[in-house]
């Protein structure tokens, strides 16, 4: 089920409703995934997005539409976050052998995939930040899977992290062919590598090319136009290519972003620009 087959439908959600008590906090909400697409989805907190991504999970249930998967279909998956008790003995290996036994070689494999080769050995409490969410990367492609679902990946680290380990991403699909459906609260650094962007607040907003959805009305409404916001970034990184040359677009955003310290970026207002009242959960999660 890799981009060998043509491009299919592996994954679609057709008009689906989600709630909790009284309120919806999906209406209505239809999207696809083709074999090897990159789709990220976007919008504001309390949107929908983590809650969209368990019902296409099997998490939670949804109290009308459906959830749609190609025969057999392969799903890796990396969470949002995930807590690991700091005073607990556990190398890497034996955590990537959890639940199930993988073998040394496959686990091997899987690091170097995931841009941390011959971590095995090391302790999951002395790992950074980027060194943890690569191993759960590297968890959730050890299955060889079909498609990669990623629930604000880089949540927490900087932004010459966030923007390395979406570049692996992309690496990734490159290689093996997966399809990826992400959350993002990292638009400037996700939409280089996006062939799809789907703008969600309840409802799809809109949805298209990067390019299409910067310009939608509905985007804007949502994220605003300012120099200082995500728009602003991507139409910065934009301005310097042409079609097509989105590699020199990535290693643009790279030098773009190591330029930029993490004080910079706070200080500018370039994460959450979207968000003012500060990154947290979506309603209903």
């Amino acid at each position: 089920m890799q981009a060998r087959r043509g491009g299919m439908m592996l994954l679609e959600v057709r008009d689906l409703v989600v709630g909790f008590g009284g309120r919806n906090v999906l209406d209505g909400v239809s999207l696809g995934v083709r074999a090897a697409e990159i789709v990220t989805i976007v919008g504001p907190n309390g949107s929908g997005k983590s809650t969209l991504l368990r019902a296409i999970l099997g998490a939670i249930a949804p109290r009308s539409g459906r959830v749609m998967r190609a025969e057999r279909l392969r799903v890796g998956y990396v969470p949002q976050s995930l807590s690991v008790d700091r005073t607990l003995p556990m190398t890497v290996a034996r955590f990537l052998s959890l639940p199930h036994r993988v073998a040394a070689a496959a686990a091997a494999e899987a690091l170097i995939r995931a841009g941390v080769p011959g971590l095995g050995g090391a302790q999951m409490s002395a790992l950074s930040g980027g060194q943890f969410q690569r191993v759960l990367l590297a968890r959730a492609i050890l299955g060889r899977p079909d498609i990669l679902i990623l629930d604000e990946p880089t949540a927490g680290l900087d932004q010459p992290g966030s923007a390395a380990f979406y570049r692996l991403i992309e690496a990734l699909r490159t290689e093996t062919g997966c399809a990826v459906l992400m959350v993002s609260h990292e638009l400037h650094v996700v939409m280089a590598a996006s062939d799809r962007v789907v703008c969600l607040n309840g409802h799809v907003c809109c949805e298209g090319r990067p390019e299409q959805v910067a310009s939608a009305p509905e985007y804007r409404a949502l994220f605003g136009t300012g120099t200082g916001g995500a728009l602003a970034l991507y139409r910065h990184d934009h301005d310097h290519v042409h079609d097509g040359e989105r590699a020199a677009a990535r290693h643009h955003a790279h030098t773009h972003d190591h330029a930029h310290d993490r004080g910079h970026h706070a200080g500018h207002n370039h994460d959450h620009h979207h968000d003012p009242s500060g990154r947290g959960t979506d309603a209903g999660a």
